[in-house]
């Protein structure tokens, strides 16, 4: 049974969202605060989170970027937050869906078993795969260490963390900034261009271990690209 983690401070849509997951077969637990939350993901295999915006302790996209750097779990956003600017930067933090409350409890969770359908980007421990072409690269969370063909990388912590994102977002092309907002602890310190200096030694390091391919731009399935 999949382990469906709630974050909700409101009981009322707590409780309705809670007994929907129950009756579509899955095991719902439930956390009201952001503080909360951190200690269940930490503690508990959870394959989806429901996550609130408006949380008493802490905002939910910050909370969704801490996940985002640690974990590849699926996030839905549920919130009252309609407007376009946070839609946008909740999936830009790396949430798979968005609802705006008042929402239908039915839909909720079709579009729960929709995003736990889709093929993921990488879990923890796993290789992606391709269709055509095995993606070489080994993503173990749990460690703090990425393998190239089977190979561990030696990587800074940012350098580590650039890649992770990247991995994670087979095909996705992001700006800069975007990039800064997800590996730096001071974005607002960060340069945009030291991500290309981190992608310049990044790519170094492959073509050390593979000189025939340049994974980072080129990968069958993967092809990762910077906005300019």
């Amino acid at each position: 049974m999949k382990k469906i983690l709630v974050v909700e401070d409101e009981p009322s849509i707590l409780d309705n969202v809670l007994y929907a997951l129950q009756t579509e077969g899955f095991e719902p637990l439930s956390a009201g605060t952001g503080q909360e939350a951190r200690e269940i993901l930490q503690n508990t295999d959870v394959s989806l989170v429901v996550l609130d915006i408006g949380l008493p302790d802490v905002s939910g996209f910050d909370l969704l970027r801490e996940i985002r750097s640690k974990s590849t779990v699926s996030v839905i956003i549920l919130t009252a937050r309609s407007t376009e600017i946070d839609k946008v930067v909740g999936l830009e933090l790396g949430a798979d869906d968005y609802m705006v409350k008042p929402f239908s409890p039915r839909e909720l969770t079709a579009r729960i078993r929709a995003v736990m359908r889709r093929p993921s980007s990488l879990k923890e421990g796993t290789s992606c795969n391709n269709a055509e072409a095995a993606c070489p690269f080994e993503l173990d969370e749990s460690r703090c260490l990425i393998r190239y063909h089977g190979v561990g990388l030696d990587l800074a912590r940012y350098e580590y963390r650039l890649l992770g994102v990247l991995i994670r977002n087979p095909g996705r092309v992001f700006s800069r900034e975007q990039l800064i907002q997800r590996i730096s602890e001071d974005p607002d310190m960060s340069l945009d261009r030291s991500i290309d200096t981190h992608i310049k030694t990044i790519r170094q390091k492959l073509k050390s271990l593979r000189c025939d391919e340049d994974p980072i731009i080129t990968h069958r399935g993967i092809g990762y690209s910077l906005k300019e």
